[in-house]
């Protein structure tokens, strides 16, 4: 049994060294590769959450700049509907030649108030035939109402605004002697087709015009005018 166990430890001791200690060798080297594919893989997975992290924001700023875009362009479109929409406005007199003249009174009812003297008519929409203003468009008008005259104990001035037939704001004034001033206005959300006009309200005042067309009213002056606040 001896001599059987010395045998085997000469034939170990036979084999050659390279031999004994090359599958250590290997293990390493395959070690040293697992850990640099480990160190890789890591790195490429920072990258890769840091790419994330860059797409996340650039698409927040993308958004951002989306709506911005989608702002502008409402904003624009808007300014574009606004420049290419009518512009309205209108300023007139009652009549066309100069000197004194009077139109009235008018004892058998309201009357509407021709203005045939036109200073301006942008848009064409007041008709100085009638004295009716039409909306050309759906919007936002401003109306104004100005009146001056010569007092009279039995006379007044008197003039309202309607729209189609309903009565929107009046001017009015009274007083035995000197001058009579009044002005009244309004905003008015108009749909196209709507007519607004000046009615004369007073039964017992004539409506004048004197020299240099002063729009008068009752031996004064009455003047109505309007423009486009809006369109929409």
């Amino acid at each position: 049994m001896l001599i059987l166990v010395t045998l085997v430890m000469l034939n170990l001791w036979a084999i050659p060294a390279d031999e004994v200690l090359s599958p250590n060798i290997n293990i390493l080297e395959e070690l040293e590769k697992i850990t640099t594919m480990e160190k890789r893989m890591k790195s490429m997975e920072n990258e890769t959450e840091r790419l994330k992290t860059e797409n996340e924001e650039q698409a927040k700023e993308l958004k951002i700049l989306h709506e911005t875009t989608v702002d502008t362009k409402i904003k624009m479109d808007e300014l574009m509907k606004l420049n290419q929409a009518p512009k309205v406005a209108f300023s007139a007199s009652l009549l066309t030649s100069f000197g004194p003249q009077s139109v009235g009174p008018f004892f058998n009812g309201l009357h509407t108030l021709i203005y045939k003297h036109v200073f301006l008519n942008a848009g064409n929409a007041y008709d100085p035939n009638t004295g009716i203003f039409t909306a050309p468009v759906r919007g936002a008008y401003a109306f104004r109402v100005f009146s001056k005259a010569s007092g009279h104990i039995n006379r007044a001035v008197t003039a309202g605004l309607f729209k189609n037939d309903q009565h929107i704001i009046s001017t009015h004034g009274h007083q035995a002697s000197g001058f009579i001033s009044s002005s009244n206005g309004v905003s008015l959300l108009l749909e196209e087709g709507d007519k607004v006009k000046e009615i004369n309200l007073s039964k017992t005042g004539s409506t004048a015009d004197p020299a240099y067309h002063c729009k008068t009213n009752s031996l004064g002056s009455h003047a109505f005018t309007s423009r486009t606040l809006t369109i929409k």
